[in-house]
């Protein structure tokens, strides 16, 4: 069911890689969630996922972090820029 799994966020450039800034991938943990992304969505996500943070509900998090259906995965690609 679509609704038992966790919701995927996509962000800056991990956005534009997937086509899609929200998603839902099967996974147990925050491993299984990315490793789901990166087979659905291909070798430019995977670049960018190379790259950016993983958070679970707002937290940095390690890949074998578990999830749920209620949890928010989000990768964050590096933010560069700043004032002028």
């Amino acid at each position: 069911m679509v609704d038992a799994v966790p919701c995927l966020r996509l962000f800056g450039p991990a956005r534009v890689a997937a086509g899609t800034g929200a998603d839902q991938v099967e996974g147990a943990t925050v491993a299984e969630v990315l490793d789901g992304a990166r087979r659905r969505y291909g070798a430019p996500f995977d670049a960018v996922l190379a790259t950016s943070t993983v958070w679970v509900n707002g937290a940095a998090r390690p890949a074998e972090f578990p999830v749920g259906p209620d949890d928010e995965v989000a990768v964050l690609p590096p933010v560069s820029g700043g004032a002028r």
